[in-house]
C-alpha cells in the first residue's frame, strides 16, 4: 500500500467521514495520511478509537509518536489528555485503549535509530511556551534530534505562517482553528506535508493551533 508516498511532491488532506478505514481490531478506525506498507508500514494516520476499545500489546521496532486530538488516550503506562505529545523510541512496546473514545495523530517507523528519548509532553499544561519577539505567536517546542525539530505553535487570526525551505522538509496538522493556503481555507485535523526545500505562506484564517515537524522526510 502506498498512499502519498512521494516525499518529492506536496501532499494535503482534508479528513472525510468517507476516508476512514477499519483497523483489523474492532472500534478503532483509521484515516491514513501518508503510507508506505500494510499492517507493518511507515505511516501517518489519525486514528479514531470508539469508547472502550482496544489494541492488542504489540512493540514498536523503529518507534511511534502520537499527539492527542481529543478525549483520553490510555495505555499502562498512563492516560493522556488532550494535548499531549509522546515520542516511544524504538523497542518500546504497549497496549493501548481508551475508556471514553479519542482521536490521536500516530506516526510510526519514522525515528533514527539512535533517537531513543521517551518523551511525554502535556502541552495543555506547559509552561515551557515561549512568545518570539515580534511575533503574535506562541511557541511549544516538543523534541529536537540531528535535523528533525517537532513544536506546537499557536497563530492569531489573520498572521501569516512562512514555511522556509528546509533540506528534510515541513509537516503541518491543523489542531484547532483553520489556515489558508493557496486561497483554500484548510479546518482542524487537515494534514500538509511540503518536500524538501519547498517555501510556502500560510495564513491564520482563525486563531488556531499547529503541529508542525521539520527535517524529518526522507531524500
Amino acid at each position: 500500500m502506498r498512499i502519498n508516498a512521494d516525499f518529492a511532491a506536496k501532499a494535503v488532506v482534508v479528513p472525510k467521514e468517507s476516508d476512514w478505514v477499519c483497523s483489523p481490531e474492532s472500534g478503532v478506525d483509521r484515516l491514513m495520511l501518508d503510507r508506505i506498507g500494510v499492517e507493518v508500514a511507515r505511516a501517518t494516520s489519525i486514528v479514531r478509537y470508539a469508547p472502550g476499545s482496544s489494541f492488542p500489546r504489540h512493540n514498536h521496532d523503529a518507534g511511534e509518536e502520537f499527539l492527542v486530538l481529543d478525549g483520553v488516550f490510555s495505555d499502562e503506562h498512563a492516560d493522556y489528555a488532550v494535548g499531549t505529545y509522546v515520542r516511544n523510541p524504538p523497542g518500546s512496546g504497549h497496549s493501548p485503549y481508551s475508556e471514553s473514545g479519542c482521536r490521536i495523530l500516530v506516526k510510526l517507523r519514522q525515528f533514527d535509530p539512535r533517537d531513543l528519548s521517551h518523551v511525554v509532553v502535556d502541552a495543555s499544561h506547559s509552561t515551557a511556551w515561549q512568545n518570539p519577539s515580534g511575533t503574535a505567536s506562541n511557541i511549544l517546542e516538543l523534541h529536537e534530534f540531528g535535523s528533525e525539530r517537532v513544536a506546537m505553535i499557536q497563530l492569531a487570526e489573520g498572521e501569516p505562517f512562512p514555511i522556509a525551505a528546509d533540506p528534510g522538509g515541513v509537516e503541518i496538522l491543523v489542531i484547532s482553528g483553520s489556515i489558508n493556503d493557496e486561497g483554500t481555507d484548510l479546518a482542524a485535523e487537515s494534514w500538509l506535508r511540503f518536500p524538501a526545500n519547498q517555501e510556502n505562506r500560510l495564513v491564520a484564517s482563525s486563531d488556531s493551533l499547529l503541529w508542525v515537524k521539520r527535517g524529518h522526510l526522507p531524500s
